[in-house]
Formats: C-alpha cells, sequence, structure tokens
C-alpha cells in the first residue's frame, strides 16, 4: 500500500474533550462538526476521517487549548473495535443523536 492510499483511507475515531475555556470549547466543539463528527454526547463526537483530516482537527484543536489545563482524547478504533465496545443504559444521549448516527453502527 502506498502512503497516498493510507492517508486517504477511513477511520473511526472518537474525540472527547474536558475544556475549561468557553470559548475554546466552543471552537474545539464546531470544529469536530465541521470535520464531518457527529456528536454523541456534549463533549464527545464520533465519526469517520482519514489520517490528513485527522491531523489537521489536531492541529486546529492544539492552538486553542491551554495544555495545562485542558483535556482532549482523540481515539482511533476500526469497525471490529467498534463492535466490540460495551454501551450500557442509553449509549448515546438521543438529544443529541440523529438517525444519522446510528446507520454509522446498522
Amino acid at each position: 500500500m502506498n502512503i497516498e492510499t493510507s492517508k486517504n483511507k477511513q477511520m473511526i475515531i472518537w474525540v472527547l474533550y474536558d475544556i475549561k475555556n468557553d470559548g475554546a470549547r466552543n471552537f474545539v466543539s464546531k470544529a469536530c462538526l465541521k470535520a464531518g463528527l457527529y456528536r454523541v454526547q456534549y463533549s464527545c463526537f464520533l465519526g469517520t476521517m482519514n489520517a490528513n483530516e485527522k491531523d489537521t482537527l489536531e492541529l486546529q484543536i492544539e492552538k486553542v487549548i491551554n495544555e495545562d489545563t485542558d483535556k482532549v482524547y482523540i481515539f482511533r478504533m476500526n469497525k471490529e473495535q467498534l463492535k466490540e465496545c460495551s454501551m450500557l443504559g442509553q449509549a448515546f444521549d438521543d438529544k443529541l443523536v440523529t438517525d444519522e448516527i446510528k446507520s454509522l453502527f446498522f
């Protein structure tokens, strides 16, 4: 597989954050939505993106967060790993998740 092909390969991405500053938190939320991720909880997004898109999002987030107080986690996983996840209770906040996200899983 050449480098170009691997950079275009779609991967499942989770973005979770705890950001104190309202402006930075709103920026990160909007950046995740603009990147095509779906909000599954207030500070948790899920979707697919390629390596270049993931790197771009990371750079955008890195510019606005306070590295001393804020926490941002970006997890990559494949479909098999997602199938192995346990989701208990409601699992996703139905006020934030549309039918569009449900089609991602089924």
